[in-house]
């Protein structure tokens, strides 16, 4: 059987080595596939361009997404989502710096399971990424359904 996957969409490669790191710390065991924009997260999604081989049939368990992506941003990628049945019950926590409240409320109504602004702090953004594993480890489950290709 194949390890989960969770797909981590982040431009800054500070950022994308934390969350690697902690959360490989703290017990997961996903493979993490890490896209540096939106246009490369949605050729992995939809298995296209690089990802083409990639099957069809095994979405990601689990998105973080970056609102303040380059090119596409992190909410334009969350609509793809939604609106394709392969990716619609795909958890997605949508990581941000911005303290801008107006594209939290329009991602939620969009369809996202969760905002989480990242803290300032090298440890605080450790413990906010533990919080986040932990909860989406045990409270919080997408449907196992296969919509099809």
């Amino acid at each position: 059987m194949t390890r989960p996957t969770m797909l981590l969409v982040e431009d800054n490669p500070d950022h994308a080595e934390l969350t690697m790191v902690t959360l490989h710390e703290n017990g997961a065991d996903h493979e993490i596939i890490v896209a540096r924009d939106g246009s490369e997260a949605l050729d992995y999604l939809f298995c296209e361009g690089a990802y083409s081989a990639r099957p069809h049939d095994q979405p990601p368990e689990f998105v973080m997404l970056d609102l303040g992506l380059p090119g596409m941003s992190g909410l334009e990628v969350m609509q793809r989502m939604r609106g394709d049945p392969r990716t619609f019950f795909v958890p997605v926590v949508m990581l941000t710096a911005s303290p801008e409240s107006s594209k939290a409320v329009m991602a939620l109504k969009g369809g996202l399971n969760s905002y989480v602004r990242k803290p300032l702090h090298f440890r605080d953004f450790q413990e906010k990424l533990e919080q986040l594993r932990e909860y989406w480890r045990t409270s919080n489950f997408a449907p196992l359904v296969n919509l099809g290709p």
